[in-house]
Parts: structure tokens; sequence; C-alpha cells
């Protein structure tokens, strides 16, 4: 019900959903940023050059595909994608904590909630590549590793 009340609104309810995040998800990205990251997430998912799940993320990162990687921050366990960070500052590779494990996966274009995804630059559009390199931007002045 409350849920319906903030749709109604207008309001998103970032601010609920970050609460929910746990406490390792930093970078964690701002209210605008979050819908740049879904916007690009989309348009890379439309584009077929995203990886899903921790899995085929772990797997591609370890092959040294390049890219930008999305985590949702309110996974739980949170263990299960702890590893993920550690990987990302080892080979450089820009990474952004979004609120909603939910929204992400509506972001993919799935039914599904997804626990974290990788953006391959080279399938992407010159439109794409714009909105992705101001994201990696962004991600890199917020994560004090890289």
């Amino acid at each position: 019900l409350q849920s319906r009340k903030m749709a109604e609104d207008g309001d998103d309810g970032y601010e609920q959903k970050v609460k929910f995040c746990s406490k390792i998800a930093s970078p964690l990205a701002g209210k605008k940023s979050t819908k740049k990251v879904y916007k690009l997430v989309k348009k890379a998912t439309q584009a077929k050059s995203v990886r899903r799940g921790v899995k085929e993320v772990v797997k591609a990162v370890r092959k040294g595909e390049k890219g930008f990687l999305v985590i949702a921050g309110d996974i739980s366990p949170v263990d299960v994608v702890t590893h993920l960070p550690i990987m990302c500052e080892d080979r450089n590779m820009p990474y952004y904590y979004v609120p909603s494990k939910h929204d992400l996966g509506a972001a993919a274009c799935t039914k599904r909630p997804t626990s974290c995804i990788l953006v391959n630059p080279d399938g992407l559009g010159s439109d794409e590549k714009e909105l992705y390199s101001k994201i990696v931007a962004e991600s890199k002045e917020g994560n004090r590793f890289l």
C-alpha cells in the first residue's frame, strides 16, 4: 500500500530502497546517477552487450572482458557479491552499487531480480557510449580505489 502511494506521488522511493542496502555498498549511486545507470543497462541489454548474474559476470571478468559493473546493494546474503568489488579493483574496472536488485532486473528487461550486470562498451552506439563514459567518470570519482 505504501509503495503504491509513493508511485502515485511521483516519488520512486530511492531513500526507502537505500535503507535496505548493505553496509558494504560503496560507492552507491546517487538518485540521478541511479537513473542514468538503469538507462544505460536498458540500452546495453537491447544492444545485447551485457552479462548478467554473478556466475556469468565472474567468468567474464576472469577472462579479461572490459566494461562497467553494476551491483545491487540489497542482495541478501551479501556474501554472494562481496568478491566482485575486489576483482574489479584488481583489474582497474569501474563499478557502482545501485539500491535495488528488482529495479536492476527490470532495467535489464527481465522479470527476475538481478544481483549484478557487466556492461560491455563495445556493442554500444555513440549515444550510449557517451552515457557510458559519463557514468564511468562518476563512479571513478566516487570510488577511492580506482
